[in-house]
């Protein structure tokens, strides 16, 4: 490197390499095929515009590979891959950050380093101890710290109220039962009735 630098002696540190010019003759080195090679899809043009795992038209891996179980359709959701997704806080790190009487929201929450932020929903489960009584507002709360948190005297709010769910199973209706004791009561009641004539004519 020369002691007094200026524009004229300046030169990269790592000297550069010309690229190679394709398509330029034979005596090029890149000519005629311009090392595309002799036909085929990789010899024509927009060839390596080809999206993530193409395999030529060939039926691709991730198609080819076992599926779980359950719906996969949008319409299916919360089921398969359109499951919704909360944040889980559990009442034992409200108890280590949070002083007694305090409003915990999910802007608290992330001002405690408990969520990174508020665009998911938060709910709050029971796992641990709760002995502050605190003023709490979540998205959603499981049973077991809805009872912690008022058995230690505070509130519990909810930003979204819960979904009703269907049971899995089908109560069975009591109407056949019901149908089947009138009927039996019908019977009994016209057996007598057909006793009677037989009685009148013994006498």
């Amino acid at each position: 490197m020369p002691d007094d630098l200026n524009l004229s002696n300046l030169k990269p540190a790592q000297p550069r390499k010309g690229r190679k010019r394709i398509g330029r003759g034979l005596g090029s080195g890149k000519g005629r095929y311009s090392g595309r090679g002799l036909k085929g899809q990789k010899s024509r043009s927009g060839s390596h515009k080809m999206r993530a795992g193409f395999e030529g038209g060939q039926t691709p891996l991730y198609m080819r590979i076992g599926k779980q179980r359950g719906p996969y359709s949008a319409d299916a959701m919360p089921m398969g891959p359109h499951r919704t997704s909360t944040q889980p806080v559990n009442v034992s790190a409200l108890e280590e950050r949070f002083d007694a009487g305090a409003e915990v929201t999910p802007e608290s929450l992330v001002e405690k380093g408990l969520i990174r932020n508020t665009r998911i929903d938060v709910k709050l489960l029971g796992q641990g101890e709760l002995s502050k009584s605190l003023s709490i507002t979540v998205h959603a709360a499981s049973a077991s710290a809805r009872e912690k948190v008022e058995a230690a005297g505070g509130s519990l709010t909810l930003l979204r109220e819960p979904k009703e769910r269907k049971p899995k199973r089908r109560p069975r209706s009591a109407a056949p039962a019901a149908e089947a004791e009138e009927a039996q009561e019908q019977e009994q009641e016209q057996e007598p009735e057909a006793e009677a004539p037989e009685a009148e004519e013994a006498d």
